[in-house]
């Protein structure tokens, strides 16, 4: 099994269940060992790094309600909330989320690559919101720009702020975008394409591939 998104960003031949199964919400040393053997692609983002803005397109609500596809004691309901959270807490929020699929996406308002990938994840929510919930993970941000930045890619999911990156390494990455994807059983599940399978996309996930993910998801 390989950890590196597929070279070339190549077709899907399906999604695999149960690669790291619920260890990932249960048990965090485990968790992190499996994921620390993630390379981190050329494109994760350096800090300061820049990119052109996302397309026009059909927004989010102008005001702050989130659009979830649960309901959650820690579930954020306002998307502007930007609620600080820990590795723990993460984790018992994972928990919470079992009974839907669940789309994580680790981000910052500074990053470059970031903002390739917003559209995509915007587009995608505003489409699947309602049956796949959508949570963002801000990492070493400011929680003012963040706000700005979610307004400005018309993110309609709630995100969650971690400031000093707890999150992202105790996951296991180094390096941002990265996006994760959970079963209803709040398993993580992998995905296989050119032979190889893997844990999580790492750098700016591409429509196509989110797409076929999702879809592959929701039949499950």
């Amino acid at each position: 099994m390989s950890g590196r998104t597929p070279p070339g960003h190549g077709v899907f031949r399906g999604i695999v269940h149960g690669l790291v199964a619920s260890e990932v919400v249960m048990r965090p040393s485990r968790a992190a060992g499996i994921l620390l053997a993630l390379a981190i692609v050329a494109t994760s983002c350096a800090r300061g790094s820049t990119q052109p803005g996302p397309a026009d397109r059909p927004g989010a609500s102008s005001n702050g309600h989130a659009l979830n596809a649960t309901a959650a004691p820690l579930l954020p309901t306002d998307r502007f909330a930007l609620p600080e959270f820990d590795l723990a807490r993460f984790r018992t929020l994972l928990g919470q989320l079992r009974g839907v699929p669940v789309v994580v996406n680790i981000w910052a308002s500074w990053c470059g690559p970031c903002k390739l990938e917003a559209p995509h994840l915007a587009a995608a929510a505003l489409r699947y919101g309602r049956q796949v919930q959508f949570i963002g993970v801000d990492i070493r941000d400011q929680r003012s720009s963040a706000q700005d930045f979610i307004r400005e890619q018309d993110w309609a999911y709630p995100s969650v702020f971690d400031p000093a990156g707890q999150i992202e390494s105790g996951l296991g990455f180094f390096g941002q975008p990265d996006t994760l994807f959970f079963d209803r059983q709040g398993r993580q599940i992998g995905f296989s394409a050119g032979g190889a399978t893997y844990h999580a996309w790492q750098g700016p996930i591409t429509a196509g591939a989110l797409q076929s993910i999702l879809t592959q998801l929701l039949a499950k």
